[in-house]
């Protein structure tokens, strides 16, 4: 019997948001919003995004002891995610840096603070919760040597889910643990390097299961998602919404799809309903903010895909970050 249904280990960032007319070009300046502060970081992202769909969530990451330490710990604990594995000290929160215009995509420069100083020796300190929990969620905004130290401290029987953002190549031990690997496109040719010889989605899936992954799920903005695994490939649909922000809609979908991948559903399924939750999410301003209860993704599930939907997935910045109308995975 697991304690928690997802525990996540990653990065817990205070969003200092800026809307602006245009994001600008090299050298140049122009003028935003007023600055709106709000929780995030990949991490904290995901385990908040859990829990409000009914997930048990515990959260492994560093913060500051500072006030944006504090923000984050109180957001975490407002949608019922156990923090009892939040260290604090050793450097100031991180921070991320967004402009976000008109259309909802936005442009992110984060500044990693103490998610650099979440060590293998936190990892190793946190058994117990790798042990009690079904399914283990972590991304790249912590050290990779840290991400790797996640995969040894597995517990027999967890599943291991991947987003490689900000991308890198992975070692071997890492790949192979992925079940799923998720990546956009950016993501996908970045690990995949000079082995990327083709725009075709499905050949990008074929290649990186070789490397090791048990599944893999490539989010494809306007074409919706690809889940891939040794049993074959499946197209996942975009949904159709009227996008606000698309801050941490590829955390909540990451979120989403480990959850439900942990309580039995088949990777199509869960991705599926992941793309709803992505879509509810990008029709809110902020990250943690953004993301659905169970019974708000509900509403959606009847949504048809657009004549010409996006899904957040072919940005440089995270899973799903090119969300606008019709974004949902």
């Amino acid at each position: 019997m697991y304690d928690y249904d997802l525990l996540v280990v990653g990065s817990a960032n205070a969003d200092l948001v800026i809307d602006v007319e245009r994001r600008p070009a090299a050298g140049e300046t122009v003028l935003g919003s007023d600055l709106a502060v709000h929780p995030g970081g990949k991490g904290a992202n995901q385990a908040v995004a859990a829990a409000r769909l009914g997930a048990r969530t515990a959260l492994l990451a560093r913060v500051g002891d500072d006030a944006y330490g504090r923000l984050l710990l109180d957001s975490q604990r407002a949608s019922g995610v156990d923090t009892v594995g939040v260290l604090v000290g050793g450097a100031p929160t991180g921070v991320a840096l967004i402009t976000v215009d008109p259309s909802g995509d936005n442009s992110i420069v984060v500044s990693p603070g103490a998610n650099g100083r979440l060590t293998p020796a936190d990892v190793r300190a946190a058994g117990g919760l790798f042990h009690a929990s079904r399914v283990v969620s972590a991304q790249l905004e912590i050290p990779l040597e840290t991400v790797v130290e996640v995969v040894r401290s597995l517990a027999p029987g967890s599943r291991f889910v991947l987003n490689p953002s900000p991308p890198r190549p992975l070692p071997a031990e890492v790949l192979a643990a992925c079940d799923p690997l998720i990546v956009n496109e950016h993501e996908a040719k970045v690990i995949l390097g000079e082995s990327c010889v083709s725009e075709e989605p499905e050949e990008w899936a074929r290649i990186l299961l070789a490397k090791g992954p048990k599944s893999v799920v490539v989010t494809l903005g306007s074409e919706g998602a690809l889940v891939a695994s040794s049993e074959g490939f499946a197209r996942i649909a975009s949904v159709k919404v009227d996008a606000v922000d698309t801050t941490g809609a590829g955390d909540s979908f990451t979120a989403a799809l480990a959850w439900r991948l942990g309580a039995g559903s088949t990777p199509a399924e869960a991705a599926a309903y992941a793309a709803r939750v992505g879509a509810a999410a990008v029709t809110r301003r902020g990250a943690q903010e953004s993301f659905p209860t169970a019974q708000e993704v509900e509403a959606l599930c009847c949504a048809d895909p657009g004549d010409d939907p996006r899904t957040p997935g072919r940005g440089p910045d995270s899973v799903p970050e090119d969300a606008r109308q019709g974004d949902a995975l």
